[in-house]
């Protein structure tokens, strides 16, 4: 997995925080969130004498802990023409250890109830784990091996193996992928070679195809000593304890070699340069400009961060009002910076609509830019920016996962675990005259990489005097699943010898798990509340859920619900978009609008001092939307912009298209939730107001999570509920149709795919079923996730894939049961046929053992159930949507611990009968159809169907 910057910051917004100080706010205005004086992270921090530096931090909340260790190794550490090795790196360090068995890491800690994963970007490798706190010992085992003892293990079928997963992710993510080779071509013009940033974290495939022993060796060498390295506990620890129990794990590792920190390295570019790329997946033209800005940690950090706020961030800044409001080009814009370790970009990206010439876009970003000039930065934006940081912040360490890559990536990149504090400061001391200074200094009159990516065949729409971008595109192959490879026999070592037993610990004491304590009320107009107070962090997390979904919807009407909660995102009656999301900003708040086949919500997340404000505003967004035929008409072209951009989206044509094979076009579940084309180009400024009468006339449940209590939290809500009318359902939810595409295979045809989707399924039962908890925990070994059967056969024996999983999704009606994943394409019908294979022979081959798996893993992972606000949030939306009591955690575990094999093997034959299943590949039909059609003439399934990527039969 890459990740793009070494502090991930916002994007981990929704992330417990014990171990957190808590903070007073400072005096401030009605209705404005003013920073807090005081923000600490609690830890501590010592040395082993190999040089690891190791973070501890206390937090009980839950009995669980976050180990992360992050190594100084990104992308920047590669040679030329030894590109990816990092991010190879981290995949082949998932894999078996000296004194850890193959698999394991892979496999072992989900079954213990845990989570693990990695991430590569430029400047930084991580791997982390979340685990039950019995689980600990195991960890520190397991991370240690990797860290010390894992190289001697690595033979050569497991280096062809795993190059195959990795090339199977860049073709999910890069190849096949619109606009996947962006990326590549800006960094490859921006930065002279042989610069540590010319070459992207995934690097190309000849260079992994090339790689060997002697370099994945030479590459271990030189950057995974324990001196180049920083390992974070978070958790359910003790500290003296925790320290002795590093010191024998971690402390004989070997020193390795010192790793010379590099310089800074920014460029500075002389000349403008424009290119142009025909993207085979993308249906709308982008336009990207970068420009050369600073390192992380620069003094002009973080006003470049700011200025990409004001420049493109809200509905008040320049580029929006111009680009998107006066200019109707796009439906949105960005501008962002990222600073890396030694050189940093800012970044505007604007995404056009369908057909638009990209020049008029460039014209329309530069008077942009001069209105910018000419009237500075707004006052209230930037206050607005300041305050939501507040929010980010919390969030940012709201979990112990959160908080340990906090401290562990502050530490190894900044010097400092707590550098998010040092953040927070910063930001809040920039001035307009700083913002104004930088982008002056790095954007204006200053020369940038352009890129216009245009769909195959328009030419026509990229910049005038563009060059054609060159980047190496795999040819895509028929026949069998060349390159075939698998994990191979264990390699021959010598182990190395240690004074400390490195065998397998034992579990530690089964941790307890139980519900939070949760609260229950009715208003006086029925409106029910369902609440769990939780002081760890000063926010709260609450939804309005209106029972109204897409379900209701007229055929003719489809989208229209979707589109209602989109506008009623953009303004009230007296509030503009601009004024509506200034009023959230300065709050500190976030609240979205969204829809639902079976539900729509308003989310929200607030501090806690700010509920009571936040709550005004969500009230006025519900009764008070902004029907006005200028927002209608902008949001409304936006959406039907989004559908056409996922027509080049493979997996989400699967996605939809197979719902319709399943539920048929004519049932609401089987229609698009954002409609089509047709259906939502047709709505009209009317249908928005019956589809709003509609919503308010449906049942109405509140949900609320945080630092509140509920008494409070009833006196705030008793007004809110006034005036809401708390109706009834207003429609009659239709039967599901008989499943006329039972044991039927469909091809979709999206030309030059480097992979092809596959999806495999048939309708299952409801949530509300008496049997559904018994399918979710017989599916558990098969799909669920890395861990299941077609994750550790496609991927880890296989290398077929990136990913493979089964499920069945919630839903008061019958759900279907689906596999889903991408596979290399010539590796399409082998795929196929190992699938086919698994579902039928799962229920008559699952034993005692499998049952054990499962019974640990599920409950054992419950113990992470409800750790962040978002989670205590889910578990009450369960709670009241399917009527479950308040301890049905409990209650499904009692269950599944009384479940005997022969009821699992029950489950299997009754719901994953293969001989029903739908199967549906989309992917290159020119190399791809014939074998398809083979695997299924071969399998007794008749004639494989075209379809059209919207589910149209092709007649051929």
């Amino acid at each position: 997995m890459m990740k793009s910057k070494w502090l991930l910051g916002a994007a981990f917004i929704g992330l417990s925080a014990a171990g957190l100080n808590g903070c007073n706010a400072t005096e401030k205005t009605e209705g404005e969130s003013v920073s807090t004086s005081e923000f600490k992270l609690q830890y501590e921090k010592f040395t082993l004498d190999n040089g690891l530096e190791v973070i501890l931090s206390v937090d009980k909340s839950d009995p669980i802990v976050a180990v992360t260790t992050v190594i100084h190794s990104g992308s920047n550490r590669e040679k030329p023409g030894r590109t990816g090795f990092a991010h190879f790196f981290e995949h082949m360090a998932f894999n078996d250890s000296e004194n850890v068995p193959r698999g394991w890491n892979r496999k072992a800690i989900p079954e213990w109830g845990g989570q693990r994963n990695g991430g590569t970007w430029s400047d930084g490798t991580i791997y982390y784990e979340v685990v039950p706190k019995d689980a600990f010992d195991k960890i520190l085992w397991i991370d240690s091996d990797r860290l010390g003892y894992m190289i001697n293990t690595v033979t050569q079928a497991a280096l062809d193996r795993e190059k195959q997963v990795v090339k199977n992710e860049k073709r999910e993510r890069v190849d096949n992928a619109a606009y996947g080779y962006t990326g590549e071509v800006i960094r490859k013009n921006l930065y002279p070679e042989g610069h540590p940033y010319s070459w992207t974290v995934i690097g190309s495939l000849p260079d992994l195809q090339a790689a060997t022993l002697s370099d994945l060796k030479e590459f271990y060498a030189d950057n995974y000593g324990p001196n180049n390295a920083t390992l974070s506990i978070v958790g359910d620890i003790d500290l003296a304890e925790t320290k002795q129990k590093v010191k024998q794990w971690f402390g004989e590792i070997p020193r390795g070699k010192d790793v010379e920190p590099l310089p800074p390295m920014p460029v500075i570019l002389n000349t403008e340069k424009r290119f142009y790329f025909e993207d085979n997946f993308a249906k709308l033209p982008e336009l990207r400009l970068t420009f050369p800005t600073v390192e992380s940690t620069h003094k002009d950090e973080t006003a470049l961060m700011i200025l990409g706020q004001i420049l493109a961030g809200s509905k008040n800044s320049a580029l929006f009002r111009q680009i998107v409001e006066r200019d109707k080009l796009a439906p949105s814009v960005g501008a962002y910076n990222n600073s890396m370790e030694i050189a940093g970009e800012f970044v505007f990206r604007i995404r056009a609509k369908a057909g638009v010439d990209l020049d008029a876009v460039y014209e329309s970003l530069q008077t942009a830019l001069a209105t910018f000039e000419a009237n500075g930065v707004d006052a209230k934006d930037l206050q607005r920016i300041k305050a939501e940081q507040e929010t980010i912040l919390y969030n940012r360490v709201a979990t112990v996962l959160g908080k340990g890559r906090q401290l562990a990536q502050g530490n190894e990149f900044a010097g400092n675990p707590a550098y998010v504090e040092t953040e927070a400061k910063m930001i809040q001391e920039v001035t307009a005259e700083d913002i104004q200074s930088v982008y002056i200094k790095y954007i204006k009159n200053r020369p940038s990489i352009m890129t216009s990516f245009v769909p195959k065949g328009q030419v026509d729409l990229a910049l005038e005097e563009s060059e054609r971008a060159r980047v190496w595109i795999e040819e895509v192959t028929e026949g069998k699943a060349n390159e075939e490879v698998s994990s191979g026999e264990i390699g021959e070592f010598e182990k190395t010898l240690t004074k400390f037993d490195r065998s397998e610990p034992p579990f530690g004491d089964l941790p307890l798990i139980q519900m939070p304590q949760i609260w229950q009320a009715e208003m006086n107009n029925g409106m029910k509340l369902f609440g769990i107070e939780n002081d760890e962090t000063p926010l709260v997390n609450f939804d309005v859920t209106f029972s109204g979904g897409s379900w209701g919807e007229a055929p003719s009407k489809s989208g229209a619900l979707a589109l209602l909660t989109r506008l009623m995102n953009e303004g009230t009656k007296t509030k503009t978009a601009a004024e509506l999301e200034q009023s959230i900003g300065l709050l500190g708040s976030g609240i979205d609008v969204s829809s639902g086949r079976e539900e729509s919500r308003i989310t929200v997340t607030t501090l806690a001092r700010n509920f009571e404000p936040t709550l005004k505003l969500v009230e006025e967004m519900i009764l008070q939307p902004r029907f006005e035929a200028e927002e209608f008409e902008r949001v409304k072209s936006a959406t039907l912009t989004a559908l056409k951009g996922r027509e080049g989206n493979s997996r989400a044509i699967a996605g939809q298209v197979f719902n319709q094979l399943i539920y048929s076009e004519s049932h609401p579940m089987g229609r698009p939730l954002s409609g089509s084309q047709a259906s939502v180009a047709a709505l009209t400024l009317d249908d928005m107001k019956a589809a709003h009468a509609a919503l308010l006339s449906s049942q109405i449940t509140v949900h609320i999570a945080g630092d509140i209590a509920p008494i409070a939290a009833q006196t705030a809500l008793a007004p809110f509920a006034e005036k809401l009318s708390n109706g009834v359902i207003g429609y009659k939810k239709e039967d599901i149709p008989d499943q006329v595409n039972e044991g039927k295979v469909f091809f979709i045809d999206v030309p030059g795919s480097k992979q092809s989707v596959i999806t495999i399924g048939k309708l299952s039962v409801a949530t509300t079923h008496p049997e559904a908890n018994k399918l979710d925990f017989t599916n558990e070994k098969l799909g669920g996730g890395i861990s299941g059967d077609f994750g550790q056969v496609l991927r880890i024996e296989k290398g077929y894939t990136y990913g493979a999983s089964s499920g069945v999704p919630g839903g008061t009606v019958a759900q279907p049961w689906r596999a889903r994943t991408s596979v290399r394409a010539n590796a399409t019908k082998a795929s196929l046929e190992i699938m086919r294979d698994m579902i039928r022979d799962y229920g008559p081959s699952f034993d005692e053992s499998d049952a054990e798996i499962v019974k640990q893993k599920v409950v054992k992972a419950k113990t992470r159930a409800f750790e962040s606000l978002g989670a205590k949030l889910g578990t009450l939306r369960v709670i009241s949507k399917y009527n479950k009591s308040n301890r049905y955690v409990e209650e499904e575990q009692e269950e599944l611990l009384a479940m005997p094999v022969q009821e699992f093997k029950n489950m299997a034959e009754k719901y994953l009968d293969e001989s029903k299943m739908t199967y549906l590949i989309v992917g290159d039909k020119a190399t791809q159809f014939s074998p398809v059609q083979t695997f299924a003439a071969e399998s007794g399934k008749g004639d494989v169907v075209e379809l059209d990527i919207f589910g149209d039969i092709v007649e051929n």
